[in-house]
């Protein structure tokens, strides 16, 4: 499997837990993730390494605020006093 191939079936079919609020943020965070991947193809596919390389981090970037919305496991497991 390519890396890109992976970066694919991660971002398909998570579970979807909105809160409100989130939902536009959300969005617009998925919207980036995709934008990012096609500038990140096309920049490898046009021999910008670098450039692409600095896409792909974006990308990771995004994916890792999108998974830390919502409320964390320990917050769901351990109630605040």
């Amino acid at each position: 499997m390519t890396a890109s191939g992976s970066l694919q079936m991660a971002s398909q079919h998570r579970p979807a837990l909105v809160f409100p609020g989130q939902g536009e943020e959300r969005n617009s965070l998925e919207q980036r993730i995709e934008a990012l991947t096609a500038e990140a193809r096309a920049a490898a596919e046009a021999g910008d390494v670098a450039g692409s390389a600095r896409l792909i981090l974006a990308c990771l970037d995004c994916e890792r605020r999108l998974a830390s919305r919502g409320p964390q496991v320990l917050q769901l497991i351990k109630p605040r006093c």
